[in-house]
């Protein structure tokens, strides 16, 4: 029988558990130097903040609430410099271990987009940098959308980098005026560009962050940009030692191009690694969809003293979070339950509309594992405390192509497991979706009939309890943040399953 009003009483137990939990001290931790000790990246011309033009910063498909709301401001400045492009000294191997020197260097001014909090007394000593993703021809800040709750909720800053050239076109485009002064000179550039960006958020931070003092400088990037970043952490990281810490999310195979036309074109091998002496953490998140889809199944490599890897179960590179729930996603609770409503009835459309794919897109809850890789990447990078390990995704590789091992319920074994797939009421996948332009990245979400949720939880309280004890356990074991954890079992009771 299903409990009206709050939650069953062993829900509410489990979840008084949660909420008091606190991370255990990792089993070991490392001392890593502080990159930025060694810098040599030119310190770029900073002016702003910019007004003007249509009177609004361009920066679609980010979160669309008002920032103030929860006590957050924003501001945009353009960077202005002389970046260097690269090429290679030594032929380069799968191991990243790339060594590389400047070559030409061309003129540029790009802008940095800046949300950090109104009271200074909030932040946190750490910004986050996130390398904007042109994927759609556009900037688009993804990392941010996916991880924005626990940003927000503990005092982040956070900049978005305009670091390649469709970017600033599309800026120009769509705001003439504002960013007239703009100038891109191609994206073999684009890596110097990255390092100056970071310099100027240290360098310049009274006027980049409103007074603020940076004490950690994180870089960050999804798909697209994960791609840039794995090359930028190979090559220009050992030579710039401007960032203290990476989160490189949903990569595939390889890497991007050091240098591409029109300097001469520098691909980089198939199969890339990620060095082992960076000398800055490097925390990689990946979904279904980017180890079988997008090819980063022949890319994995063990953890490290300074890599880590978490394949997350039931997750695609991109889904209804980011694509249409995201953006308005406050922190208050409200959008958690739409997410779990959602995996009872998933869309097919998303983009709000813009993108139709033939079956219903994925629903997983991938975000909240973000939130935590945050957490953990800036504990890293402040104490040694080395994020938890996490097992792979079971895949079968006997099969032509490879494929995932699958249990009872359709859902992949092994990876970082939510409760979405630990007590589940659909089957979610990263693969095998057709339909409209990128649908082929959204994964899919079957739900189970009403058969077999009556038979899977004859009960709310059956359901509910399961569900509770899925989220302590995914909370202990590092991968679910304690702040989520309340919203995740609310969202669960407030539905009907096992009524």
């Amino acid at each position: 029988m299903r409990l009206k009003r709050g939650l069953s009483a062993a829900a509410g137990v489990i979840l008084a558990t949660a909420l008091s939990y606190s991370p255990p001290t990792a089993a070991w931790a490392v001392s890593l130097p502080a990159p930025h000790a060694l810098a040599s990246t030119a310190s770029p011309k900073v002016s702003g903040p910019v007004t003007g033009g249509l009177g609004a910063i361009v920066l679609p498909g980010t979160t669309t609430f008002d920032l103030g709301r929860v006590g957050y401001t924003q501001s945009e400045y353009f960077v202005t410099g002389t970046a260097n492009a690269y090429k290679p000294t030594a032929p380069f191997g799968s191991d990243g271990t790339w060594q590389v020197a400047p070559t030409t260097m061309a003129p540029y001014t790009t802008r940095l987009v800046t949300y950090r909090p109104a009271d200074a007394t909030r932040f946190n000593g750490t910004v986050v940098i996130e390398w904007l993703n042109v994927s759609g021809s556009a900037d688009a800040a993804p990392e941010w959308m996916a991880s924005h709750t626990e940003l927000i909720r503990n005092g982040f800053a956070w900049v978005g980098v305009s670091a390649q050239s469709a970017g600033v076109t599309s800026d120009k485009v769509l705001d003439p005026l504002r960013y007239l002064p703009l100038s891109h000179p191609g994206d073999s550039y684009s890596y110097d560009i990255f390092s100056q960006a970071g310099k100027a958020v240290r360098d310049s931070a009274a006027q980049v962050l409103g007074g603020l003092r940076p004490v950690k400088v994180l870089a960050e990037g999804e798909s697209q940009s994960a791609f840039r970043l794995t090359t930028y952490i190979n090559a220009v990281q050992p030579l710039s030692r401007v960032y203290d810490g990476f989160l490189v999310h949903s990569r595939g195979g390889g890497s991007a191009a050091l240098s591409q036309s029109p300097q001469d074109d520098v691909p980089t091998p198939a199969i890339v690694h990620f060095r082992r002496d960076v000398g800055a953490p490097v925390l990689v998140v990946e979904t279904e969809s980017d180890l079988i889809t997008l090819g980063y199944l022949a890319d994995r490599q063990d953890d490290s003293p300074a890599i880590r890897l978490w394949e997350l179960a039931g997750t695609a590179h991109a889904d209804h979070y980011i694509g249409d729930l995201g953006p308005a996603d406050d922190g208050s609770g409200t959008t958690d339950a739409q997410e779990f409503a959602a995996m009872l009835d998933p869309p097919t459309t998303t983009g709000r509309g813009l993108i139709t794919c033939t079956s219903p897109i994925n629903t997983g809850e991938q975000h909240y594992v973000l939130n935590s890789a945050q957490y953990w990447l800036n504990r890293w990078v402040a104490t040694g405390e080395t994020p938890p390990r996490a097992p792979r995704l079971q895949v079968d590789t006997s099969t032509s192509p490879a494929s995932f091992v699958l249990d009872d319920n359709g859902n992949v074994k092994g990876g970082v497991r939510t409760p979405s797939v630990e007590v589940p009421v659909a089957s979610l996948s990263g693969l095998g979706q057709a339909g409209d332009g990128f649908c082929f990245l959204f994964g899919t979400t079957t739900p189970f009939n009403a058969a077999k949720l009556d038979a899977m939880y004859p009960h709310h309280a059956t359901f509910i309890t399961k569900w509770a004890l899925a989220t302590i356990d995914a909370t202990r074991a590092g991968f679910i943040r304690p702040a989520d954890t309340g919203k995740l079992i609310a969202a669960a009771n407030a539905s009907t399953v096992g009524s």
